[in-house]
């Protein structure tokens, strides 16, 4: 089986949030708790669609910073965007690369801070 199915459902299986952009910030995929997140916006509708649409012009220089950020160096792979109080998360955009370590695009990474309510291992 290919492996990009593998990766593919890791996304779609994760319960925060995943947008992935490329590099002309078009949204090329949304997983999941990202199309319900984004629903009241437009949802699955949103892909095809450019990111900067959907924000401020301040948030715009932002992610155009992070994105030459990303650009002038292989290793510049993580930026910290903003914490989230209202869901105890915190946002990130991660660099997309591809096999050679180029700049592909980037992706909006929702992490919780919030601690589990699941029992360990209960199936029922």
């Amino acid at each position: 089986m290919e492996l990009a199915v593998f990766f593919k459902s890791v996304i779609d299986q994760d319960r925060a949030p995943v947008v992935l952009c490329d590099l002309a910030h078009t949204i090329v995929y949304m997983n999941p708790a990202a199309t319900t997140r984004y629903a009241g916006r437009g949802g699955a509708d949103l892909i095809g669609r450019n990111l900067k649409d959907c924000h401020s012009p301040q948030s715009n220089q932002r992610i155009d910073s992070a994105v030459d950020w990303f650009r002038a160096d292989k290793s510049h792979n993580l930026v910290f965007a903003y914490r989230m109080e209202k869901e105890n998360s915190d946002v990130y955009m991660v660099a997309l690369r591809d096999t050679d370590g180029t700049l592909i695009g980037y992706y909006e990474k929702h992490e919780s801070r919030t601690n589990e309510t699941m029992k360990q291992y209960d199936l029922y």
